[in-house]
């Protein structure tokens, strides 16, 4: 009886609320807004509340629980949502099918192709969002209808099919084995230079060894843009699994690095730096000049992966010269690749520098020009050039080494969690019951700690142990298992979830996640970015450069509301002035919001993802994650259209002015201030 209720109560709301006034019909959006609000960000699936707001009569209630239901991830929902993609509003439609694909349940492969190819026809915004639905959830049912479609023996609904056959080339990356290279290959050659360009896209994400040949071809397109995706294709492996020449290949990336387009510069280094061909290097070092400073920087990072006479005298120029902090750091660490008595000569004076992040690239460096017996940086007073070198050096080595395993034991307790986190990590190779008291003792004082690194190294390290055998197992179980209570942080709680049955199931679930906040609070959320107009739910601010200019970023409100919300409020704080850009990446992005400078750091505490339709095609500002839900102050901006990274990073707006500064940061670089406008 209580189920048909809600059936009917649905349908009459559907058809709107006769006699209710405008101003209560607002208020009862905005509290069903606020109530989903907060189960999404509690990540709580209440079926009764997402079918209510999924029948609501204001679209965008429905809207807005589509979305809900999907960041939830609770299957649940699909039977809830599948209806919606015949909703009469076309931005509900689009939600649903977002929704489902973020929900990656099989479920929903059928029904969506069905909607695809069947009557009556989805528009053709709908039915893009649905194809990249289907290969969001991938499979290979999804494999044979991309594959069926692109080569003409099936065909979609819609009268205009364009957009829907143009997302479907551009996401089958998406489907990894099951994805149709054949049905992909015709479409390199298209008219379209939006479906060329999706089709090269894909093809070289999936490294089609078919399409090895036309990435040549590519290279010479009148499209920057196409040129780079083939530029950063055509690496070695590619190369020789496509059957061509890796000499051939790697002229024509050599030629590649002189072309008029800078992405196309930094990618053709980019895939040269893998040929590891020292005879390359003398046709390149001209890029350690280039007019644009990353080019310079990604130029330096190539010459130390090829080596020889000619990188080396050119890197020890570059490191003594007067570059930007960018160049001249990577050039240090490209010597200790290329050259470690070249790099031992130029290294004293960073080792000796004020500045720890001198230090840290000296450690770096030193770690892989061979840290000798007792390496210095581990004793260095900063944790963050001790964390640079040990990690540097744990990934310069495979396995247990004696002698890494030796110097990372004791850091299990140092003062400083990133270095802590770096050392379990190397500990967890050996996986040796021996460690397990020093473990223990690392996770109870991990308690302190801003950021959950250090506790889950940790508790990997643990679990490493209790795979190594029954003795292993029953000791942790007695030992660790037993005794360690219920973490507070739901982050642990959900790597356990995903990595140790046998923890969750004393732990409990990760979700739902206590947020501290009231349903007012939601309610406040909601009329700021919800219901707002855009000159208030859009918020703008500028983010001011030292030496490199303002960049002016529009919020996105409507899609991510928590998400700009806590972004503004640590405006507000002026957490973010006076960070160093800590991480720049030549043609790919540009990171900041970490106090420490070294990618660990951070207030405390995470927010949750707001996956949304947002795509970074422009350059946008994204929440860094090191995991789903792990966000809180760290974001970065795409340099160049980055197709991977949606659906998976929460878009929370958009750069609308100040591009030419945008493209001028590099590594090191000081944001004087991040102020509302």
């Amino acid at each position: 009886m209580r189920a048909r209720g809600l059936v009917v109560l649905g349908v009459l709301l559907l058809h709107g609320l006769a006699g209710v006034p405008a101003g209560a019909q607002e208020q009862a959006a905005v509290e069903q807004l606020a109530q989903v609000l907060a189960a999404e960000d509690a990540r709580d699936f209440r079926p009764e509340l997402f079918r209510a707001a999924l029948l609501a009569p204001d679209s965008l209630v429905r809207r807005v629980g589509a979305f809900g239901a999907g960041r939830i991830g609770d299957p649940r929902a699909t039977p809830l949502l599948l209806p919606l993609l015949m909703d009469p509003d076309t931005t509900v439609r689009v939600a649903a099918a977002f929704a489902l694909g973020l929900l990656r349940d099989s479920a929903a492969v059928e029904p969506l192709i069905d909607r695809l190819t069947g009557l009556p026809a989805l528009d053709p915004v709908s039915a893009a969002e649905a194809v990249t639905a289907l290969a969001t959830i991938g499979g290979p049912r999804t494999g044979e209808f991309f594959s069926a479609v692109l080569g003409g023996t099936r065909v979609l609904s819609q009268d205009d099919s364009a957009p829907a056959m143009a997302r479907m080339v551009g996401d089958a990356w998406r489907l990894g084995p099951d994805a149709p290279v054949t049905g992909l290959l015709p479409f390199m050659e298209d008219t379209s230079p939006a479906v060329r360009q999706r089709a090269v896209y894909s093809l070289g994400r999936l490294r089609a060894p078919a399409a090895a040949n036309r990435m040549l071809l590519v290279l010479r397109d009148a499209s920057p843009y196409l040129r780079s995706l083939a530029a950063r294709a055509l690496t070695r492996s590619y190369a020789e699994a496509g059957g061509i020449a890796p000499g051939t290949v790697a002229a024509l990336l050599v030629h590649a690095v002189d072309d008029e387009a800078p992405q196309v510069r930094i990618n053709a280094l980019r895939s040269l730096a893998e040929y590891r061909d020292s005879t390359l290097a003398g046709k390149i070092t001209s890029l350690l000049d280039d007019p644009i400073a990353n080019a310079q920087v990604q130029a330096a990072e190539t010459l130390g992966e090829l080596g020889g006479h000619e990188a080396v005298e050119a890197l020890l120029r570059a490191v003594a010269g007067k570059g930007t902090f960018a160049l001249r750091r990577t050039a240090l660490v490209g010597l200790a690749r290329a050259d470690s008595a070249a790099f031992g000569r130029a290294a004293p004076a960073w080792r000796g520098s004020a500045d720890w992040r001198q230090r840290a690239a000296a450690a770096e460096g030193s770690a892989i020009a061979g840290p000798g017996a007792t390496p210095v940086f581990l004793a260095d007073r900063d944790g963050r050039v001790v964390a640079a070198g040990l990690q540097a050096w744990a990934g310069e080595v495979k396995g247990a080494d004696r002698a890494l395993l030796a110097a990372a034991r004791p850091l299990l307790a140092h003062r400083d969690a990133g270095v802590r986190s770096v050392a379990a990590d190397v500990v967890a190779r050996a996986a040796d019951v021996a460690d397990l008291p020093a473990l223990e003792r690392m996770y109870a004082g991990t308690s302190r700690d801003s950021f959950p690194d250090a506790a889950l190294s940790a508790l990997g390290a643990i679990l490493a142990i209790r795979r190594s055998g029954p003795a292993a197992r029953a000791r942790v179980d007695a030992e660790f298992l037993a005794r360690a209570a219920r973490p507070a942080d739901y982050l642990i709680r959900r790597w356990a979830e995903d990595h140790w049955p046998e923890a969750a199931a004393r732990w409990g679930p990760a979700y739902p996640v206590a947020t501290g906040r009231s349903l007012e609070d939601y309610r406040d959320l909601v009329r700021r970015y919800l219901t707002a107009p855009d000159s208030v739910a859009r918020p703008h601010v500028i983010i001011d450069t030292e030496g490199r200019g303002q960049l002016e970023i529009e919020l996105l409100g409507p899609d991510a509301p928590l998400t700009v919300d806590n972004f503004l409020r640590l405006v507000e704080r002026r957490f973010f002035d006076g960070n160093r850009w800590h991480r720049v990446v030549p043609n790919f992005v540009v990171q900041d919001g970490d106090p420490r400078g070294d990618g660990f750091g951070g207030p405390g505490g995470a927010i949750r993802d707001e996956i949304n339709l947002n795509r970074y095609d422009d350059p946008m500002l994204g929440m860094a994650l090191s995991g789903p839900d792990t966000g809180m102050s760290q974001w970065f901006i795409n340099l160049s259209p980055q197709p991977h990274l949606d659906g998976t990073y929460t878009v929370f707006g958009k750069v609308v002015g100040g591009t030419g500064a945008l493209v001028r940061i590099t590594q090191g670089d000081v944001i004087r201030t991040i102020a509302r406008q």
